[in-house]
């Protein structure tokens, strides 16, 4: 899959998931740490990459412009540790890909994975 990694996302997992297959980048290897995050889910788009974030912005950003792309996986993890990080994106990007394809947000905690279909009503 096409990830793009937002500054909240430990940089040192951008080669392990390519190490699992994945086209990985992040944010702070093209110099991109301050992007605005409406200019992030623009670039993902443009680069059919899925957003990697702990950021709850995105899901407002989505919501208010009614886009279907890109999708976007937010971790609500206590513990982001890059290694439980890992792990649980591992598992969504293995159980969900046509979900990831299709346009949707999915939500990680310690205990579920919500999935919500793209486009979002406005809140």
């Amino acid at each position: 899959m096409r990830l793009l990694l937002d500054m909240g996302i430990s940089v040192g997992l951008t080669d392990v998931l390519r190490s699992h297959g994945h086209d990985a980048v992040h944010l702070h290897e093209r110099g991109l740490d301050t992007l605005p995050d409406s200019e992030i889910l623009q670039l993902a788009n443009v680069e059919k990459r899925i957003v990697v974030t702990h950021d709850l912005d995105f899901t407002d950003l989505l919501a208010a412009s009614a886009a279907i792309l890109p999708s976007v996986v937010i971790f609500r993890l206590r513990n982001m540790r890059p290694e439980r990080v890992l792990v649980r994106l591992l598992a969504v990007l293995a159980e969900h890909p046509a979900d990831l394809g299709q346009g949707t947000i999915i939500s990680v905690t310690e205990s579920q994975i919500r999935k919500r279909t793209l486009p979002l009503e406005p809140r």
